[in-house]
């Protein structure tokens, strides 16, 4: 299809631009794109003790999908675990584990985000980098009010954009921003996370919005999409880590590794995401 035509080869391009330059800075699966054999996953050796119990991840919303994929190929190739997710904004999430809610391993769709723990002596060891991400414009079907740019949102109509404190409306602005454009509120609905940002537009809601690439890619036919030019766009950078009171911090560990392996990096780039800087 052409949207999917279209965002392929603009993750691809972009991936190549940023490896070569650098770059500045809900809980549902929808789609069914088959993640790599759990045979791939990570596994104990030889001597080790077998990888056993539980663990609760939260993550950004943005991560459902490359998650969700991970955690059965996780679990597939370790029998004795399970891997509970919970997905949502970062700043809900990482609200959330400041008030005590018992969650093992932290990923985020910023950087921020991750610092308020951080900062809260609630991190273990030093946060690892696993991959960025960036926005791109969405529409309905057929793209009825023929958007073509960051401008053209100004006065199209709705706007679907994400909260002003979640990273996505937070990149948004910035984007807005670095294109001299200003979306009169009253023009504007603000979702939870990018999936309900998202959903404003495949429901009907909004005209338009702003979300990540990865999560256009996701709906599929349900929206066009219109590129955002490089000197305009916002690139997001992801964080994941233990937490200090993580309940199992050996199985915990074991899947923060995962996801910055050869094996959580194929699923994460077949999702759309960018490589780690």
């Amino acid at each position: 299809m052409r949207i999917r035509r279209s965002l392929l080869a603009l993750v691809a391009g972009t991936a190549l631009l940023l490896a070569a330059c650098g770059s500045s800075g809900g809980s549902e699966s929808s789609d069914t794109t088959k993640a790599p054999s759990s045979s791939d996953a990570t596994t104990t050796t030889a001597g080790e003790p077998a990888l056993e119990g539980e663990i609760t991840v939260s993550a950004a919303a943005s991560l459902t999908e490359p998650f969700t994929d991970m955690g059965k190929a996780f679990e597939d190739a370790n029998p004795g675990t399970k891997i509970t997710f919970t997905f949502d904004s970062s700043g809900t999430l990482s609200q959330q584990i400041l008030d005590g809610a018992p969650v093992d391993v932290f990923a985020s769709a910023d950087e921020k985000n991750m610092e308020k723990l951080t900062d809260a002596d609630l991190v273990k060891g030093e946060p690892t980098v696993f991959a960025r991400n960036q926005l791109i414009i969405v529409t309905k079907p057929g793209n009825p009010e023929g958007i073509e740019s960051l401008a053209d949102l100004a006065d199209a109509g709705i706007i679907s954009l994400c909260g002003e404190d979640v990273p996505c409306g937070k990149f948004a602005g910035e984007a807005l921003e670095n294109a001299g454009v200003t979306i009169p509120e009253g023009s504007v609905t603000r979702g939870q996370n990018v999936k309900a940002t998202l959903a404003a537009v495949t429901e009907g809601d909004a005209v338009a919005g702003i979300v990540y690439v990865t999560d256009a890619l996701t709906a599929g036919d349900a929206v066009d999409a219109v590129d955002i030019p490089e000197d305009q766009n916002v690139i997001a950078t992801y964080p994941v880590a233990v937490l200090t009171d993580a309940q199992d911090a050996a199985l915990a560990s074991a899947f923060v590794d995962y996801v910055s392996s050869d094996d959580g990096q194929a699923i994460l780039k077949e999702r759309g995401f960018l490589p780690p800087a």
